[in-house]
């Protein structure tokens, strides 16, 4: 099987590449119409344009997606569930249901290309080992894909009430294990801040964080030790991270 107009089209550019994902960009939105040609020229000089993740299964490895991401697969790929048993279902179920993911995430396996659907936004690829040293844990809405070798597990927040009272959800995703995960993030790679912790404290007002190591104590609190003095800064709850570790952070919120 071959396919044409695809990878080696010259519209289209393979903006990152790292084990069986490939990030490719559509250079310019060739389909719109006259009355939005002005916008769309604009949109392209502003690096606003359409990505999408490409997967090349060798029939050893799988690939992990975000349900409904898939747009074509090519060759003997496979979707099965990834569960494993009864138990692994229900596990699977309680974790979407707390961390707000998918429940059952599809899992692609076989010896092909798997090609998810376009996103407007960025796809960062993170090796999970060298990046974030095994572990990371998601931000709510960022997992777009992983290597299947990566074991999912919800991971609760301390201080559940202030979670409640800031809108926050009580989970969020844990990633453990080698591979290579792939992020949809507002922000290209370049625009991403990496702070790393030594026994140390940093506070984020908003949702500007994508992921973060594990062994941080993340927790949502007062801005000011008193309601009052939270009420006076203006800035109210904010999500604390503590220990030693790395933080993930975006200049534009999510």
């Amino acid at each position: 099987m071959q396919v044409r107009n695809f990878l080696d089209n010259d519209d289209v550019k393979v903006i990152a590449e790292q084990g069986a994902f490939k990030v490719i960009e559509w250079q310019r939105d060739l389909s719109v119409g006259y009355s939005d040609a002005m916008a769309a020229y604009f949109a392209s000089e502003m690096n606003v344009r359409r990505r999408q993740l490409v997967c090349t299964l060798n029939g050893q490895n799988g690939v992990t997606t975000q349900a409904g991401a898939m747009q074509w697969t090519m060759g003997n790929v496979q979707a099965t569930t990834g569960v494993k048993g009864v138990g692994d279902f229900v596990g699977k179920l309680a974790r979407g249901a707390v961390t707000g993911e998918s429940a059952v995430k599809p899992e692609y396996v076989g010896q092909g290309t798997l090609v998810l659907e376009p996103t407007w936004k960025h796809v960062l690829l993170l090796d999970n080992v060298q990046h974030m040293g095994g572990g990371m844990v998601v931000n709510d809405g960022f997992f777009y894909a992983c290597d299947s070798t990566i074991k999912h597990k919800a991971v609760p927040v301390s201080r559940p009430s202030a979670m409640i009272a800031g809108g926050e959800g009580l989970f969020n995703l844990g990633l453990q294990g080698a591979g290579v995960v792939a992020l949809e993030s507002p922000v290209p790679m370049s625009e991403i801040v990496v702070v790393d912790l030594e026994n140390d404290e940093l506070k984020v007002d908003g949702n500007f964080a994508i992921a973060w190591t594990p062994g941080l104590q993340f927790t949502v609190e007062r801005s000011g030790k008193s309601l009052l003095g939270s009420a006076a800064s203006g800035e109210g709850l904010v999500n604390v991270y503590r220990g030693v570790g790395r933080v993930l952070l975006t200049p534009t919120a999510a």
